[in-house]
């Protein structure tokens, strides 16, 4: 078993990269490796803002892992990520993973690097999943990926593009330099408060009265 053995008491430093963003949009997560690969979606998705509308999966060492899918539907094999815990794909030293968000034949295909690192004992009295830090909101769900983000992003700084209008009122204020990271903090505390719940209240020591 190696370092990240499965354990309610070690956690783990992801850092989410969105791929081909330039400037990089980027988060930093303190996960526990006890969590399933569903729940790490979950806090991926709180984490970059996305709204979990569409198919995601996640890949390691050639093994897909992500929501079970009928492969008579041109789905590859996969390993149903509620049933897997982070623990046991987790490597010495550092774990890279690919997650894409909203992928098939007419998804935006929004490509993420994962890269987990030091695996440690929790801070005694912390909730986790907690959100570290992070740079630049995530582009607009449905937007068409990267090629139609910054597309859209060019048509709206040209006023003399034929789309510009509708660009504008599309992005609806949306401003890829502008990042207030208030409410993903929230939205991941909230995934942290329903683990605590679930865990119940905690029991009084002997020398509690």
């Amino acid at each position: 078993m190696n370092a990240a053995a499965a354990s309610p008491e070690q956690i783990a430093t992801m850092r989410i990269e969105l791929l081909d963003t330039n400037p990089l949009i980027w988060r930093q997560v303190k996960v526990p490796t006890s969590i399933s690969l569903k729940t790490l979606h979950n806090i991926i998705q709180a984490a970059m803002g996305w709204f979990d509308m569409h198919l995601w999966e996640m890949r390691l060492g050639g093994q897909v892992y992500g929501l079970p899918m009928d492969e008579d539907f041109g789905a590859e094999p996969r390993l149903d990520g509620a049933k897997v815990r982070l623990s046991q794909i987790l490597r010495p030293r550092k774990t890279v993973i690919n997650y894409t968000y909203d992928f098939g034949d007419f998804g935006d295909s929004w490509d993420h690097r994962l890269i987990l690192t030091n695996v440690r004992l929790a801070e005694p009295g912390t909730a986790y999943p907690r959100y570290i830090a992070g740079e630049r909101p995530a582009p607009p769900e449905d937007c068409g990926g990267i090629p139609g983000f910054y597309t859209a992003l060019e048509a709206r700084a040209d006023p003399s593009h034929p789309d510009h209008a509708d660009i504008v009122e599309w992005l609806d204020g949306y401003d890829s330099d502008q990042f207030e990271d208030i409410q993903l903090k929230y939205a991941v505390g909230r995934i942290a408060s329903r683990r605590r719940a679930a865990k119940g209240p905690r029991k009084k020591s002997a020398t509690q009265t």
